[in-house]
C-alpha cells in the first residue's frame, strides 16, 4: 500500500517519534529581546523593535518599505484597499489558496473571482487566466468588466503556495494587458525568490505573515511591502487608526484600523529574522532528505522549487499521481495515526459556503491538485 511506503520513507528521514506539521524554533535572542521590551514598558504598537523589524524586513526582501501589522490577513486587506479595490469590484484570486486570501477581498465588500492553478508552481496559471479573461472580460473605459456580472475586475492576487513562487512574469503580463493591479499574497514565502527577486516585491504591494506556523514568527503578525513611499506612509497611517500625529489631540482624518504590530511581537520577530539563513538551510536539507527517501515511490513525488526560483520550502509537499489520488485520505489517516502530522491542501474556495457563488474560471488543475497534495512535517529543526 502506498501509505506504508510513505510512512517508511518519512521514518527513514525523521526517525521514531511524533512530529507536528510545523512548529516554531526559538534558538536565538528571543528571550533576551522580549525581556528587554518588557523592561522598557513599550510593549504595545509603538517602540524601537517595531521600527527595527520594519527596517530589517525591508532590507532582507530588497523592498523600500515594510509596514508591520497584526497579521497577514490584515496586511492583505489594507494592501488591496491601497491598491484601489472598491466595493463590488472583482479581484482575481486562486481557487487553491488559504481562505484568508478570499476573506481579505470580502472585508472590502469586493468579490473574489476564482482562477485556476498550474501544477509546476501550485500558483495562478497565467496562460489559463489569459484564456479565461479573453472570454469573460470586456473593456470599459480605463478598466475591464466581467461581461456576465457587469462588475469591474480591478486586481489580481498571486499567492505563492507553500513557499513556491508563481510565474510572476506571466501574471504581470496578463495584469498589464487587462489593467489589473498586482497585490502579492506572499504570506507563506518569506525567503523565496523569483528570478533573484524576493516574492512580495514584484507587484505594486505584497504581504507577509508571521503566524506561529510560518518560517519565522512574531506570535501573530504580518507586513505590507511596497516600493511606493506614499503608499507605505498611507499604510502606516491607516493601520494606526488614521490618527494624525499630535502630542495630545485625537484627530482621525479617515476610517482607519487598529492593525499595528505590538512592539512585543516585533521583538520576537527581530530575533527570528536573525536566524533566517539557518532556517532556510535546514528546510532545504529536509527537502533533500525527503526527496532521497521518497524517490523509489513511483506513485508520489516531492514538490520541487519551480525553474528559475528559490523556494523557502516552508511546507514540504507530496504530490500524488492520478493513479493513487483516491488513496489520499487513507494516507492522511495512516500517517497521522503513526504520529506523523500530515495535512491536505486547502479545500477549494468555491467548495466553501461563503464563496460557493463566486464567479470562477474552469478549475481542472486546481480540482486535481486539491485531491493529490499532502503537506509533510516541515519544522525548521527537523534537519
Amino acid at each position: 500500500m502506498v501509505a506504508d511506503s510513505i510512512i517508511n520513507a518519512l521514518r527513514n528521514s525523521l526517525g521514531e517519534g511524533n512530529f507536528p506539521l510545523h512548529e516554531p524554533r526559538f534558538a536565538g535572542n528571543e528571550q533576551h529581546y522580549v525581556q528587554e521590551c518588557i523592561a522598557s514598558t513599550y510593549v504595545s504598537s509603538v517602540g524601537a523593535y517595531v521600527d527595527r523589524f520594519e527596517r530589517e524586513l525591508a532590507s532582507y526582501t530588497g523592498i523600500r518599505r515594510a509596514v508591520a501589522v497584526v497579521n497577514g490577513t490584515a496586511a492583505l486587506q489594507v494592501a488591496l484597499q491601497l491598491a484601489g479595490v472598491k466595493a463590488n469590484d472583482e479581484v482575481i484570486v486562486p481557487a487553491l489558496t488559504f481562505i484568508a486570501t478570499a476573506n481579505a477581498v470580502r472585508y472590502l465588500n469586493a468579490v473574489p473571482h476564482l482562477a485556476d492553478s498550474e501544477e509546476a508552481t501550485l500558483g495562478l496559471d497565467p496562460r489559463a487566466l489569459r484564456d479565461w479573461l479573453k472570454s469573460v472580460a470586456v473593456p470599459a473605459g480605463d478598466a475591464y468588466r466581467n461581461r456576465e456580472t457587469g462588475r469591474r475586475i480591478s486586481a489580481v492576487v498571486p499567492m505563492h503556495s507553500f513557499g513556491h513562487p508563481c510565474d510572476m512574469d506571466g501574471l504581470l503580463a496578463v495584469a498589464h494587458d487587462y489593467r489589473l493591479v498586482v497585490v502579492e499574497d506572499a504570506a507563506e514565502s518569506l525567503g523565496s525568490f523569483y528570478q533573484g527577486q524576493h516574492t512580495g516585491t514584484l507587484g505594486l504591494l505584497g504581504t507577509l505573515s508571521f503566524n506561529g506556523n510560518k518560517i519565522i514568527t512574531t506570535g501573530g503578525g504580518g507586513a505590507i511591502l511596497t516600493n511606493d513611499e506614499r503608499l507605505a506612509d498611507h499604510a502606516k497611517h491607516l493601520t494606526t487608526t488614521a490618527k494624525q500625529p499630535h502630542r495630545w489631540e485625537y484627530v482621525h482624518d479617515e476610517v482607519g484600523y487598529n492593525f499595528r504590530m505590538p512592539n512585543l511581537n516585533a521583538a520576537l520577530g527581530c530575533a527570528q529574522l536573525e536566524q533566517m539563513s539557518e532556517f532556510l538551510a535546514s528546510k532545504r536539507r529536509l527537502f533533500e532528505r525527503y526527496e532521497a527517501a521518497l524517490m523509489k515511490i513511483d506513485e508520489a513525488c516531492l514538490m520541487r522549487e519551480p525553474s528559475g526560483c528559490e523556494s523557502n520550502y516552508w511546507l514540504q509537499t507530496l504530490v500524488l499521481s492520478d493513479a493513487v489520488a483516491d488513496q489520499r485520505d487513507a494516507i492522511l489517516q495512516a500517517t497521522n495515526d503513526a504520529g506523523l502530522m500530515t495535512r491536505p491542501a486547502w479545500r477549494l474556495m468555491h467548495r466553501l459556503e461563503p464563496y460557493a457563488e463566486c464567479p470562477r474560471a474552469p478549475l481542472p488543475v486546481a480540482e486535481s491538485l486539491a485531491q493529490r497534495l499532502i503537506n509533510l512535517p516541515s519544522s525548521a529543526g527537523l534537519a
